[in-house]
């Protein structure tokens, strides 16, 4: 029999009204099912906050920076298990029961498998080396929609606060206390990103981060040359 739980989905926002009301319409069930949504805003301008103020438990408004915001979120919130989702992602249908066979499980932490929008053939194969590199590794991204144990969340003091990769680190100590149980059904994760700066630059981006992060070079100088790419590419 499935634990009873709650569950906190922390989701950190910044300039998203496009999109903001279709992607919390999708976790409406869990909220049903009396789940909670907090929407943390990093001071967007674009009346983000007000669009999803019906659509969730709460809004917060943060100092922007994804970590710093997720953070903040963690601290409001109320649940048991904490699952952090991006802006652009949608949970599949059966995720409340993933979730709740965690609950009853020893796991401490998980991810979801990640599918990319759209019908290229190539965004298909992205999203299977990702998933198959996260189960190599033990490391999740946040596009995979981490959760965790908020004892755990709190014992290791959450998301550190840097610009980039924040992800990365907090699956790196959170690998330290047990393997992340992967979850198969995709989440799914609009490939906006991928179609405006194109497909093999953004892979060959985001390997070159990930590479110069574990030889060491700071996170903060990673995001300035994360931004100064997304702009030569615009």
């Amino acid at each position: 029999m499935p634990q009873r739980f709650l569950l906190s989905v922390i989701m950190p926002v910044w300039r998203e009204a496009e999109s903001i009301e279709y992607t919390l319409s999708g976790l409406q069930s869990l909220r049903s099912q009396g789940h909670e949504v907090i929407v943390v805003d990093g001071g967007s301008d674009d009346g983000t906050a007000a669009l999803a103020q019906p659509l969730c438990d709460q809004v917060i408004v943060s100092d922007p920076g994804r970590a710093v915001q997720m953070n903040a979120g963690a601290a409001a919130s109320s649940g048991t298990i904490l699952l952090f989702l991006h802006a652009d992602t949608l949970l599949p249908s059966s995720a409340s029961e993933h979730l709740a066979n965690f609950a009853a499980s020893s796991s401490v932490w998980g991810r979801f498998d990640v599918r990319l929008s759209g019908q290229h053939r190539l965004f298909r194969v992205i999203g299977w080396f990702m998933n198959w590199r996260s189960r190599l590794t033990g490391i999740a991204t946040g596009d995979q929609a981490i959760f965790m144990r908020r004892s755990v969340f709190d014992e290791l003091g959450g998301f550190a606060r840097i610009p980039l990769m924040e992800d990365v680190d907090l699956s790196s100590r959170l690998k330290r206390r047990s393997k992340p149980l992967c979850i198969s059904d995709p989440v799914i994760t609009d490939s906006r990103r991928w179609q405006k700066n194109g497909p093999w630059r953004t892979v060959l981006l985001m390997w070159r981060i990930r590479w110069r992060y574990w030889r060491g070079e700071s996170p903060e100088s990673l995001a300035k040359l994360y931004r100064g790419d997304v702009r030569n590419a615009e």
